[in-house]
């Protein structure tokens, strides 16, 4: 069944209602939401939020453009599960949400369910590689609230096991995605098996024409809210900081590994086009000592479900995905996206960066361009209205510098941390024999090589690729209007350290923001954090006051700088 198609003209924007619903609790949820909302530490509303809430509790139809990390999930959610009588619907699902992956089922049914505990919401996530008699079983004893893929609700639906005749609200989460993945008929053939009564919500990234022709036939008068990303301020980088590399493709592989040195991602995914373009580049960084997984359609679910459980458990870095295989993923450690190649549209482009600078988190969004692409960069940048740093791909000198660098930083956290009587024996013994500055520097390399490997594997300079005269080239990574400092935090990842911890604590205790806080490394065991020099006095003193995860680090200024 057909929802109707507004009269011409008649699409609306949602009144803004900013500095009205300054809370949730202006927002007009029961209090069980409210509860939940509390539990779960959230203040106050996104803008999508406060944009798409109100209307959507008055039984409204909705279209929304937002980015992915606006928070969209909760936007449509919290409504949805207001509507929803207390105590539940009855044997068949009051509201159904299309999602495009099995990934973001879990994501978006999981987020429900958190938000309708106390209301005791029965929330089912029903998608492929799942097996199907658990969500039959579920389906038959009744559920709510039905998150799914379009391929296993419509084989659902034609099983008679998923009835949609006294569905109430039918939401469209990321649905260009699942037009780029093919699912349109499926979508329709679901939407007309929906009442004609029925509220319709539809949230996209982009909007292109196909999406327009669905809002005209699926949804009446709908309020249209489009949501960008907050824009950095004066003088401020954007959350997601966007940069290319302009690199002949015979050196992209090298250029690849230099720039994950030098930018020593906590988690990043790296986007190929092909699946044998995946299976090629994953097996060159292991070789070159990466720690990384592959990411495909030829996978199956298992296999797939383990590499996220390495990269969630930290057993892996690095992500070699196509973007099918890629859609829907929300890792919350992930720092660095990679475009291995420039996509083919910006679309494509947008969907990859928005997995980075999620919920105010810091990101970087690198792209490695053959010098024909330059064109696509330009396009790109007109369209999502964003400039891309061209950046000079490090050199030799660059990356040694950087790794003497982490080295002698993990030798001072050695020297604080004391235990070192035992090894005296093995001074005195060469010491007879040898200088002790000499001792020294043999000590000094062999932690170099065994931390960072034996330079010499990388004495071939990357040709450099001149920008175009309209991409002005960027400075390095650390140069920046104001000084910069250094910062070193005697705790890294065998404390479970992550960057938003560490710019948590910073804007926690301190006058700074997140946008002036510069790169952040992480090592084993201590952490380099670059802040403004005019403030680094300030940040120590701070942080030396409080407490980062619960523990009292080392805090001091880094003597490289």
């Amino acid at each position: 069944m057909r929802g109707g198609a507004p009269a011409a003209g008649k699409d609306q924007r949602a009144p803004s209602l900013s500095g009205v619903s300054d809370t949730f609790s202006d927002l007009g949820l029961r209090p069980e939401l409210l509860d939940a909302v509390a539990a779960l530490g959230y203040e106050e509303p996104t803008p999508i939020q406060r944009e798409a809430i109100p209307p959507l509790l008055t039984g409204r139809d909705l279209l929304g453009q937002a980015a992915t990390g606006t928070g969209k999930t909760a936007a449509f959610a919290l409504p949805v599960l207001e509507r929803i009588p207390h105590g539940g619907s009855g044997p068949e699902p009051a509201a159904l949400v299309l999602v495009p992956t099995r990934e973001l089922a879990v994501q978006v049914s999981e987020a429900m369910h958190k938000y309708g505990r106390k209301l005791g919401t029965r929330v089912l996530p029903i998608y492929g590689g799942q097996p199907i008699v658990r969500q039959l079983r579920a389906l038959a004893h009744g559920v709510d609230v039905v998150v799914a893929t379009p391929g296993r609700a419509l084989d659902h639906i034609g099983r008679g096991t998923l009835k949609l005749d006294k569905l109430r609200i039918a939401v469209l989460d990321e649905a260009d995605e699942m037009l780029d993945m093919g699912f349109a008929e499926d979508i329709e053939a679901i939407l007309d098996a929906t009442p004609d009564e029925r509220q319709a919500v539809l949230f996209s990234a982009t909007m292109p024409p196909r999406i327009e022709q669905m809002v005209r036939r699926y949804l009446r008068d709908p309020v249209r809210i489009q949501i960008e990303r907050a824009p950095a301020g004066a003088g401020e980088a954007p959350l997601v900081r966007q940069s290319a590399y302009v690199v002949a493709r015979a050196h992209k592989p090298a250029a690849l590994g230099r720039i994950l040195d030098v930018e020593a991602p906590s988690a990043a995914i790296v986007f190929c086009r092909t699946r044998a373009e995946v299976d090629q580049l994953t097996e060159t960084l292991n070789g070159r000592g990466y720690r990384a997984e592959p990411l495909h359609g030829g996978m199956s679910q298992e296999q797939r479900d383990r590499v996220m459980a390495r990269l969630r458990g930290e057993t892996a870095d690095l992500i070699v995905a196509t973007d099918v295989a890629a859609r829907g993923l929300d890792i919350e450690q992930l720092t660095h996206v990679v475009n291995y190649d420039v996509p083919s549209a910006p679309d494509a482009y947008v969907h990859r960066i928005g997995r980075v600078g999620r919920a105010g988190r810091e990101g970087v969004a690198i792209t490695l361009a053959e010098p024909r692409e330059h064109r696509m960069l330009k396009t790109i940048e007109r369209v999502t209205g964003h400039k891309i740093a061209i950046e000079r791909v490090p050199t030799v000198a660059d990356l040694r510098a950087r790794r003497l660098e982490m080295t002698r930083a993990a030798l001072e956290e050695t020297l604080l941390d004391g235990d070192l009587e035992r090894y005296r024996v093995v001074l005195d013994a060469l010491s007879d024999e040898f200088d002790v500055v000499e001792i020294a520097l043999a000590a000094v390399k062999l932690t170099h090589e065994a931390t960072t490997g034996n330079d010499a594997d990388d004495d071939e300079e990357i040709p450099e690729i001149a920008a175009r005269p309209d991409s002005p080239q960027r400075p390095r990574r650390g140069a920046s209007r104001e000084r910069v400092a250094r910062m070193f935090i005697g705790a890294g990842r065998s404390a479970k350290m992550r960057p938003a911890d560490l710019v948590g604590a910073i804007t926690g205790e301190t006058r700074l923001s997140g946008r002036e806080i510069g790169a952040i490394e992480i090592s084993d065991r201590f952490s380099l954090v670059e802040v403004p020099e005019s403030a680094i006095d300030e940040v120590i003193v701070a942080l030396r006051r409080g407490t980062i995860k619960g523990k009292k680090p080392t805090i001091r200024r880094d003597k490289g700088r």
